[in-house]
């Protein structure tokens, strides 16, 4: 079993479960029943709300925050100040906390730095969202968006590359081989 690392600066409050071999790093607070798996790294100054879910393998990048609603499966990377979002319509006057809305980003999913996920809007598995976009609306899985208000360009492979289709409707992944084709509007693996 490999040990849990939180740096003297972190503070982790109590109730919160965090899974073996997680790093959580310099000035990063991590609320109340948060659920943070096994072989994450936290960056510095990250702050995770209380009731957040991150799976296994999570790469929080510095200066992130993750509010209450969010649930980010295996394999999501959060790039550097990124943010999400819980309310759509915060005051300071009103307490909206019992309106929060819930976001969940799917499988290897990336996001990409300063990028903002307005709430309520769920992120595909291995979707790529681009450096400073603002998505305010679903994305589908495998998708490559980018942008104010993100729009999506292309589709993106598992390991991270962009695709480019021939004249069949066939992509392969320079990485990994797998070649990849639309059906119905949608990403499906070929072989």
């Amino acid at each position: 079993m490999e040990a849990v690392f939180i740096h003297p600066t972190a503070v982790v409050d109590e109730g919160c479960s965090i899974g073996e071999g997680t790093k959580i790093w310099h000035f990063s607070h991590i609320m109340p029943d948060c659920l943070i798996g096994a072989q994450c790294n936290i960056g510095q100054n990250v702050v995770i709300s209380p009731g957040v879910i991150l799976g296994n393998n999570v790469k929080v990048q510095n200066n992130v925050s993750i509010y209450t609603g969010v649930t980010c499966a295996d394999d999501v990377f959060l790039g550097p100040s990124m943010v999400f979002t819980n309310v759509i319509n915060p005051r300071s006057a009103i307490n909206r906390r019992s309106q929060y809305e819930k976001t969940s980003v799917g499988k290897g999913a990336s996001i990409g730095a300063n990028a903002t996920i307005v709430c309520g809007n769920d992120i595909g598995e291995y979707a790529f969202i681009g450096a400073g976009a603002v998505v305010t609306k679903d994305v589908p899985p495998f998708a490559l968006v980018v942008g104010n208000p993100a729009r999506q360009v292309g589709w993106i492979s598992e390991y991270g590359h962009r695709l480019v289709f021939d004249q069949n409707g066939l992509a392969t992944c320079p990485e990994s081989g797998m070649t990849y084709g639309l059906k119905n509007g949608k990403l499906v693996t070929i072989a």
